[in-house]
């Protein structure tokens, strides 16, 4: 555990060095094919960084944080759009970097108390809509997941695929809130929150597009679909424009997913992930399809069609997402031997600082 802190530590002091250089770029470089050129290094050098670590959780949340979100951030910045864009270039280089490698979504109507700050960076200024008591609920459910792991032998399979899903949820929210809190006392920016209920979807459009990682929905949003949809317009028209950006949305979802997953378990990949989103992906299509026919004469009643879309989103998952995660990846086991790690390298820690 030691020695992959140590690297862990190494590989973000490149990531914030990295991030100088692409700050001086975009002060140095108009936005177009010269800052991409430029950047493009950066980019391959955050696709190569995850390589040198090798934990669930450690490995995990940095490929996450720069190979998919601070390179499809930097992608944008190049051609003058974006986060990084939007504030540029009255930002400064702590709350470019902040932008950059977190995953954060500044709030597009900051409020009227940040609004007349006079402080620059608290024009982006940040509420979490949710309670601190919110998150130590799942927290402390998270803890009990945990714990309920221990007896693993006795309990069904289906039954701890659920739990497992449970899992995913509460760690990925308290992760990215506990980033966002820091972010927010830091620099005062006013943030989205990273999820917003999605057990409370009412529909697969509704649980991907406004509930479910909305960092991953808004970078998608402005990488992928916004362009595809432009570019078909031109020769498909609007309804096959529309289509085609959210089968293309689907698809570099799942690609970076594998992408995720290969750092995670460095095994090649199956595709079955790409099977869930890409089956998703015309799933969603379907369901916007069958709206736009209907045209709101007849609808599900919202209880019925939320438990119909999350319900889908677990079978599914159950049966193209999971294997690969649980069998290639080994992520239960080495996830739960991490604890362990952790909680070890805490006390060794404590005993050796009081023994002084």
């Amino acid at each position: 555990m030691e020695d992959e802190i140590s690297k862990f530590l190494k590989v973000w002091l490149i990531v914030f060095a990295s991030l100088f250089y692409c700050y001086a770029i975009g002060n140095k470089f108009p936005i177009g094919k010269t800052r991409f050129l430029l950047l493009l290094p950066i980019i391959f050098l955050f696709l190569y960084l995850p390589l040198n670590l090798s934990t669930i959780h450690l490995g995990g949340i940095t490929a996450f944080f720069i190979a998919w979100l601070a390179n499809f951030k930097l992608l944008l910045f190049a051609f003058g759009k974006g986060p990084l864009s939007s504030q540029y270039p009255s930002i400064s280089l702590p709350s470019f970097i902040a932008i950059a490698c977190f995953p954060i979504k500044i709030k597009e109507n900051p409020s009227p108390k940040s609004q007349n700050n006079q402080n620059p960076s608290s024009e982006i200024s940040i509420i979490t809509k949710k309670s601190p008591l919110n998150y130590a609920v799942k927290g402390v459910l998270l803890a009990v997941l945990i714990r309920i792991y221990d007896y693993n032998d006795y309990i069904h399979p289906k039954i701890l695929l659920c739990l497992y899903c449970l899992h995913i949820y509460f760690f990925l929210e308290i992760v990215l809130a506990m980033v966002a809190s820091l972010i927010q006392t830091m620099f005062g920016f006013e943030l989205e929150p990273p999820f917003n209920d999605p057990y409370m979807s009412t529909s697969l459009q509704d649980f991907w597009g406004k509930r479910w990682n909305l960092m991953v929905s808004s970078i998608l949003r402005s990488t992928v679909y916004e362009p595809t949809r432009i570019i078909c317009a031109r020769v498909l028209g609007r309804s096959w424009a529309l289509i085609a950006g959210v089968l293309a949305s689907f698809f570099v979802s799942a690609i970076m997913h594998e992408l995720m997953f290969y750092y995670l378990g460095r095994v090649k990949p199956t595709w079955e992930v790409t099977r869930f989103f890409i089956l998703h992906g015309f799933c969603v299509v379907v369901e916007i399809v069958f709206k736009k026919a209907i045209n709101g004469r007849w609808r599900l009643p919202k209880v019925v069609s939320g438990i119909l879309a999350v319900a889908f989103v677990v079978v599914t998952g159950f049966w193209l997402f999971f294997p690969p995660f649980l069998n290639q990846c080994r992520a239960d086991v080495r996830a739960l031997d991490e604890y362990a790690a952790l909680g070890a390298f805490i006390r060794n820690s404590s005993r050796a600082l009081f023994s002084f």
